[in-house]
């Protein structure tokens, strides 16, 4: 009989609580905008879990990602759109429970129209996002203000 090797994470019983989520600010996310890794490692290849935490009035410029994703809303309402350019006309409405499949380099946006909300991501890694246009991107945003004032 094989013992079947257990996934990054899973190889033991273990709970997380909402009161013990580590939300963090993620360099490709709005500064406003959190992240949590609940299982696995998003930047290496296997399956991940991970919560999304966007302020209201918060948009996710367009973007995709190379890896097949689904979402559950977990609280709030998750606005998401279709699309190349962000236009608030086309995002639909999403409750709580709500499950969104998102098949990879699927160009999206997403905004936090009626108030916060928090999504739950499931996903095989390695995690990677690239907004459309440059300009969109915040990491791009701190290297340009960190290489900015330094002269040699």
């Amino acid at each position: 009989m094989m013992t079947r090797k257990h996934q990054p994470d899973e190889d033991r019983f273990r709970v997380i609580l909402p009161e013990d989520i580590a939300w963090k600010p993620f360099p490709a996310f709005p500064p406003e905008a959190r992240l949590a890794i609940l299982v696995g490692h998003p930047a290496e290849p296997g399956p991940y879990v991970v919560r999304v935490k966007v302020p209201g009035g918060t948009k996710l410029m367009p973007h995709k990602h190379p890896e097949d994703r689904i979402y559950t809303v977990m609280s709030g309402v998750f606005y998401i759109g279709l699309g190349e350019t962000f236009d608030g006309d086309k995002v639909k409405a999403y409750p709580p429970g709500s499950v969104i499949m998102l098949p990879g380099e699927t160009w999206h946006f997403h905004w936090a129209k009626s108030g916060e909300y928090v999504t739950q991501v499931s996903a095989i890694s390695p995690l990677g996002l690239e907004y459309h246009d440059d300009h969109d991107d915040p990491r791009l945003h701190a290297v340009a203000q960190e290489g900015s004032g330094h002269s040699d």
